[in-house]
């Protein structure tokens, strides 16, 4: 299975780096963002660590919606892909962090700029806690709470192609019946090319 994934993620990552093009035109634009970071995380159980642990690795592909208003602001909604799929049907558990980033564009040259801004969502979840394992699984409950990050980015303008190469910080005051006082803190390292 895990095989499977890293072959098909890796035919994503060469189909939409060939269909990736340059868009700085003010309007909608679409895209793919590859991201792959690490956490503390006190409420919700990890599949890659051991029971008990508070965090671990954290990755999503994700698709995006972008809109330009001008040359220096713009909006992104993240829709997270990989990660619901790949925790509804191997683990039984839902982590869904759908989010919107406000960026600001700082024009270096005709082929780079660097992004700034803040991101808010929300963190939707459903499974058992950081005691649990996949061999040793306590019982699964709801948890959610606002997902704040900001993100900073390179972009790099070519003929054909535009894509960002940048690391997003993020928190989470995640809530739920027993844990009402969550934290998730985490960085990211991020990878994403528009349509």
């Amino acid at each position: 299975m895990k095989r499977i994934l890293v072959v098909a993620g890796l035919i994503l990552v060469l189909i939409t780096d060939m269909l990736a093009q340059e868009t700085v035109e003010k309007g909608f634009s679409f895209g793919i963002l590859y991201m792959a970071g690490a956490r503390y995380d006190n409420v919700r159980m990890c599949v890659a660590t051991g029971g008990g642990v508070k965090g671990g690795p954290v990755a999503d592909i994700m698709f995006l919606t972008k809109y330009t208003f001008t040359e220096k602001s713009s909006v992104t909604f993240n829709l997270p892909v990989m990660r619901p799929l790949l925790f509804g049907l191997a683990f039984q558990m839902l982590q869904f962090e759908p989010e919107f980033t406000f960026q600001y564009r700082k024009v270096l040259n005709d082929s780079k700029a660097l992004l700034t801004g803040p991101g808010l969502g929300v963190s939707l979840n459903y499974g058992p806690d950081y005691k649990s394992d996949l061999k040793h699984r306590g019982d699964s409950f709801f948890a959610a709470g606002p997902f704040i990050s900001w993100q900073f980015g390179l972009e790099f303008n070519g003929q054909q192609k535009t894509r960002v190469a940048g690391i997003r910080a993020f928190y989470v005051p995640l809530s739920s019946k027993d844990y009402p006082d969550g934290t998730v803190i985490g960085v990211a390292l991020e990878y994403s090319m528009f349509f």
